[in-house]
């Protein structure tokens, strides 16, 4: 039970800081494609202001996408036991591609500007998916074989 509940909260911050920086970053890139120039430091002390700023709002939804998607993805997995790794894979990019066409859906508004282009939607979708991922690999059993 307690490696699931470790293995939730790690996979969890790992979408939140992929997803924060994926967003920070498609902004910055808006941005450019404006003209405006913006330096290496500028980018780094941005990236650091929205993983703090970002954590209220988008680290709940976050961390409730993924809840959904692996509670959901345990149950598949019992019928698909070889399969499990791809399976949580796919539920992290599902989740988050999910939570921000929802938000567009609901709000009429994207939930976050760097998910708007197709690209920051698929870096979404890649951040959930390493998260997917991360999750099924720690939260796997120990194995049960010891070689000395």
């Amino acid at each position: 039970m307690w490696r699931y509940v470790k293995a939730y909260f790690a996979a969890v911050i790992m979408i939140y800081l992929l997803g924060s920086i994926a967003i920070t970053q498609m902004n910055l890139a808006s941005l450019q494609e404006m003209g405006a120039s913006i330096p290496w430091s500028v980018r780094l002390n941005t990236t650091w202001l929205d993983l703090q700023g970002l954590m209220m709002p988008y680290l709940v939804l976050v961390s409730i996408a993924a809840l959904i998607a692996f509670l959901v993805t345990g149950q598949i997995s019992r019928f698909f036991p070889a399969h499990r790794v791809w399976l949580y894979t796919l539920a992290g990019i599902v989740a988050l591609m999910a939570l921000h066409l929802i938000l567009k859906a609901v709000l009429g508004l994207w939930g976050v500007a760097g998910a708007r282009p197709m690209s920051g939607l698929i870096l979404q979708g890649l951040a959930g998916a390493i998260g997917g991922w991360a999750f099924a690999y720690w939260s796997r059993r120990p194995s049960t074989l010891f070689i000395d």
